[in-house]
């Protein structure tokens, strides 16, 4: 057996929340169509404060959220104004042009709340990337799951383990969450070409080797492996076909570099959809 390559994250603040990023990094730019892993960590906001980030744009890629705790109000410029609870997939494709917001509800700003969940951005095919933007929300009741022998499998996106999500993904996917009791295992099976696995919480061992916490452990390609609990332990499994390379710069994504220079350019001029009823915007870096 390949030994898997470990990915230690990036610490990361974004609007005062913490972040582990282990995607992009130096080194493995993807997984399948997987460009961009946050795992956006625990945090208690006291009454009167919340997550807040403003308008800012995305192109060439599809970002998913997908929240364990806490609540967010996504808004674009759609015209989506969608609140997502725990359990629940939103999933925006950006195309060749899209802003949202994304912040805590206004009645968690009165209450307190917390927040813990991940967001991951999928490249989408180099004949979509300049398509036509759209929003989908899918309820936590409509995620297919399977439960046995003490393992418990939510399939987010994609297909996988005999499973396949409503998400409206345009490549081969595999996204699931997984949670497994203390002396469970599952096998991982070699279905997808790219495979990334993340411990959440807990531990676990890979083919008898320890997962390290919150570091992306990338599987070696068509290989079986088996994934042991030595306790409760969650994670997240990513993977699918890979898109071929892409170029990145802050929110966007592209196979082009002069679509990220036009996207530059355009969000700098304000030239660009807008999310109604908003007016504040996060400015290009640098500008």
């Amino acid at each position: 057996m390949s030994e898997p390559l470990l990915i230690t994250p990036k610490a990361e603040d974004i609007a005062g929340q913490p972040i582990l990023r282990p995607l992009p990094s130096a080194k493995c730019r993807s997984v399948g169509p997987f460009v961009f892993f946050d795992h956006m960590l625990e945090k208690v906001y006291p009454a009167g404060s919340g997550m807040n980030i403003d308008q800012h744009p995305h192109i060439g890629l599809s970002t998913l959220t997908y929240l364990f705790e806490g609540e967010l109000q996504h808004k674009d410029s759609l015209g989506s104004d969608q609140r997502v609870q725990p359990g629940d997939v939103s999933w925006m494709t950006a195309g060749r042009a899209v802003a949202h917001v994304e912040r805590t509800p206004e009645s968690l700003w009165q209450s307190g709340s917390r927040l813990h969940g991940l967001q991951v951005w999928l490249a989408l095919p180099q004949h979509l990337e300049q398509g036509e933007p759209s929003y989908s929300h899918h309820p936590a009741a409509s995620l297919p799951r399977s439960e046995a022998m003490g393992v418990r499998i939510t399939l987010i996106a994609g297909s996988g383990f005999c499973l396949e999500s409503p998400v409206p993904v345009p490549s081969p996917t595999l996204y699931a969450e997984l949670k497994l009791a203390a002396g469970a295992s599952l096998l991982i099976p070699a279905e997808h070409r790219e495979r990334a696995l993340y411990l959440i919480e807990g531990e676990a061992q890979l083919d008898g080797a320890e997962l390290p916490l919150r570091s992306l452990a990338v599987l070696p390609e068509g290989e079986e492996l088996l994934l042991s609990a030595c306790g409760e332990c969650h994670l997240a499994l990513i993977g699918g076909e890979p898109l071929g390379p892409r170029r990145m710069y802050w929110n966007f994504v592209a196979s082009d570099a002069a679509l990220l220079e036009q996207a530059k350019q355009n969000w700098t001029a304000w030239n660009w959809p807008r999310v109604p009823g908003e007016s504040e915007r996060i400015r290009l870096p640098g500008s």
